[in-house]
């Protein structure tokens, strides 16, 4: 039986290292953790009485499953955790947490972990200039965000300026 009382989940799913990625979340964000592990009762096609099944884990309060399904169902950019940081301290150290244990960069903010999986390490300061009700800081902040992989906030508060 579940212990997860929250209306909603994420069911992430993995190929087969749903385990892995939910130890490397609960020890990189804040507000995570691993809870059940399930294991498969018997064989079956694609694995082995004991391998794990799913994983229960919570990424920064946000109750979520890992499933172990295999290679079929590929993560891609159509979702993402957007994590919003208030340092650049912050933001570097989840990007290179997340880019140095086998991830990848990309563009303005975003980057993928080594299982595939997506996510914006956005400081708020960039948000709120994407907010800002004139138009001429978003257009700056906007065209600064665009030349960058990892955001910098020195570069967008200096954009915000003008």
């Amino acid at each position: 039986m579940s212990t997860n009382r929250h209306p909603v989940s994420l069911c992430l799913w993995y190929d087969k290292d749903a385990e892995a990625a939910a130890n490397f979340y609960a020890a990189t964000f804040a507000d995570s953790h691993v809870g059940a592990v399930h294991r498969a009762p018997s064989d079956f096609p694609g694995g082995k009485a004991g391998d794990v099944l799913t994983v229960g884990f919570t990424v920064l309060g946000v109750p979520c499953i890992g499933l172990n399904g295999g290679p079929i169902f590929p993560h891609s950019e159509a979702f993402s955790f957007q994590v919003h940081t208030e340092t650049q301290e912050e933001t570097d150290r989840l990007w290179n947490a997340i880019v140095d244990n086998g991830g990848a960069e990309s563009a303005c903010g975003w980057c993928k972990d080594k299982w595939g999986l997506n996510w914006q390490i956005t400081p708020r300061v960039l948000t709120d200039a994407m907010a800002h009700p004139d138009p001429a800081v978003n257009k700056r902040a906007f065209e600064a965000m665009m030349t960058m992989t990892r955001i910098d906030i020195a570069a967008i508060e200096a954009a915000v300026k003008g």
